[in-house]
């Protein structure tokens, strides 16, 4: 009974920390193929010899980083290259890209020793890995520049999500005659997964639903995205490093290809108590090869408690755990629908009330610092700098909310930034800023804070497409309590039905309470009795992110990162809802497509 107390304790804060909404899955990889057209010829008797490098950006040093190299292809000025790089790629942060682009002479053929040798250097492009993504088919042609006066060519930027980033895993497990942990009954089993690491820790990747007061209970079936469940890693072969993937060789389609199969996947049983202390029945480990094997005796483990093992000579096993079924299909991802042009439009709307302040005193939140950005202005930014890359055009609506207009003075909870009610739109990130700017000028300050009317105005947007070609974003920055909660709740409850997501960023030392009602994620929305369809909404307070040293940089990456997290998974939860699938995407990009004829 002391060795069960003892791994009670020890098991506790393990099972605890664990949230199953949240719960890490490794990043979705994404492959770079590269190509060049009309290149400058550097050499006097042939062609060029190009090479390109890719370099990384870090986000809080800026430094660029070398990533990895394509291959050398001699005497061309239009290559395509074999080897590929492969990202990982997060949605909710601007990865910045270099692809500097080399003529290897035979004379100096190590770049490491003339990394900035002028005669070899054929010009460089910059780029997002999101603005490679979000382009048609995502497929990205830009000019090459970097050498005045010269015309450079052009880089052809093409991503492939990785295969096994969209298989799902949906099992099924039962037990039999475990561990009778409860005084007054049986025991209320439930199992969590972890799955290995290479430093040879287990990260926690499910937890089962609790079954109560059974000893042989039979769990819900559970579905699991693949590389969550073994960590979707690649063999020696495939890490990202400088070595770059080679395509002469076959791809690989599933995870037992890459490496996954082999690797632990340790389940631990617990006895559930209401006060979260719960009881250690037993453990035993698994992989994902032999899951795949599906229902057989090969797949009955005993659940084996290690410390009654040693204690206990005549211990055998506290129960056994069965799985009774197995399978692995592939679902859609958000690449998908944005290689299959799938387009997210991103509209601001930002607070103009009273209660920011006189916008020329500094202790506005509104205040233009000449030498800083405000919170709304580096709220939209983070923001916007990364949706944009999603959006083909670039034009964005800008709206503000609780300030009156001129010239009578009438107060709006939805007007153009920009002064055009016909025509909000405003060209790019940029252009927001300046209307925002231009608004201050323009606008008095008043009340109150209303956001149902902007939330209204994005949501007849998104009613008019609804056939998943169009996704729609709003921002909302906002310094203050909200006044017109049951419209704004009645609002997003509406909203959830359609292609859209709202996200609330508070500035300023307000309480935002009421804002975490509209989150959304510990107790669904409602209005009128009815709750919304789904979860459209995230909300985060910018203090919460605010870099001690004063790093706005370093501030803006963790904000964005935090509030766009949520989007892929609202997008596809959306058209999962309608049964929307991605369009088909068009045909890829070949080398016998027509290119400028090379002399021979």
């Amino acid at each position: 009974m002391e060795g069960d107390v003892m791994d009670k304790v020890e098991a506790t804060a393990t099972v605890c920390d664990f949230d199953p909404i949240s719960g890490s899955i490794p990043a979705t990889k994404v492959e770079i193929t590269v190509s060049c057209r009309n290149l400058l010829d550097r050499d006097t008797f042939s062609k060029s010899d190009p090479l390109v490098v890719l370099y990384t950006q870090g986000v809080e040093t800026k430094q660029w980083r070398e990533f990895g190299r394509t291959e050398v292809i001699d005497n061309t000025l239009n290559p395509d290259f074999v080897r590929k790089y492969i990202l990982d790629y997060f949605f909710e942060e601007k990865q910045n890209l270099r692809f500097d682009v080399y003529d290897i002479d035979s004379k100096s053929p190590d770049l490491a020793k003339h990394p900035n040798d002028f005669n070899d250097f054929l010009g460089q492009v910059y780029c997002t890995l999101g603005e490679i993504v979000g382009s048609p088919a995502s497929r990205l042609e830009k000019q090459l520049v970097g050498i005045p006066g010269k015309t450079c060519g052009t880089i052809i930027l093409s991503a492939e999500e990785l295969g096994n980033c969209r298989d799902y895993a949906t099992m099924q497990f039962c037990a039999n005659k475990l561990d009778k942990k409860d005084f007054f009954g049986k025991s209320d089993p439930f199992m969590v997964f972890y799955r290995s690491n290479e430093d040879g820790t287990f990260t926690i990747c499910h937890k089962t639903e609790v079954v109560k007061n059974t000893l042989n209970p039979v769990w819900e079936p559970f579905s699991i995205p693949v590389r969550a469940l073994c960590n979707g890693d690649y063999n020696r072969d495939w890490e990202r490093s400088v070595d770059v993937l080679c395509t002469s060789q076959r791809q690989p389609q599933c995870a037992t290809e890459l490496g996954t199969d082999s690797r632990t996947i340790k389940v631990e049983v617990y006895d559930w108590d209401r006060d979260g202390s719960h009881d250690f029945i037993g453990e035993f480990t698994t992989s994902y090869k032999e899951l795949c094997r599906g229902q057989s005796q090969l797949n009955v483990y005993e659940v084996v408690n290690p410390k009654k093992k040693l204690k206990k000579k005549r211990y055998i096993n506290s129960g056994t755990v069965s799985l009774l079924s197995f399978n692995v299909e592939s679902e859609h991802t958000f690449l998908d629908y944005i290689k299959g042009g799938t387009q997210i439009h991103f509209t601001v709307a930002i607070d103009f009330t009273a209660s920011n302040g006189n916008p020329s005193q500094s202790t506005s939140l509104h205040y233009m610092n000449p030498y800083q950005m405000n919170a709304y202005a580096m709220a939209l930014k983070a923001v916007g700098e990364i949706i944009q890359d999603y959006d083909s055009d670039k034009m964005f609506p800008a709206l503000g909310f609780g300030a009156k207009l001129p010239p009578d003075g009438r107060v709006s909870h939805e007007f153009p930034l920009n002064g055009n009610v016909e025509n909000p739109y405003c060209n790019g990130i940029e252009g927001i800023l300046e209307a925002y700017h231009q608004s201050l000028k323009t606008v008095q300050l008043y009340g109150p804070t209303n956001f149902a009317p902007v939330v209204n105005h994005v949501a007849r947007y998104a009613a008019a497409v609804q056939d998943g070609s169009q996704y729609f974003v709003l921002l909302i920055i906002t310094d203050g309590v909200i006044s017109d909660m049951a419209q704004t709740k009645e609002a997003i409850v509406n909203g959830a039905k359609l292609p859209m997501s709202i996200i609330i960023v508070g500035v300023g030392q307000a309480e935002f309470d009421a804002m975490v009602e509209l989150d959304g994620d510990d107790v669904r929305i409602s209005s009128r009795g009815k709750l919304a369809e789904r979860d459209i909404v995230q909300f985060v307070p910018f203090r919460d992110y605010m870099d001690r040293t004063g790093n706005h940089v370093l501030s803006m990456a963790r904000l964005a990162k935090d509030v766009l997290a949520e989007i892929p998974d609202q997008l596809i939860s959306y058209m999962k809802s309608r049964a929307i699938k991605p369009n088909p995407v068009p045909p890829p990009y070949s080398s016998c497509e027509q290119r400028e004829t090379e002399s021979v």
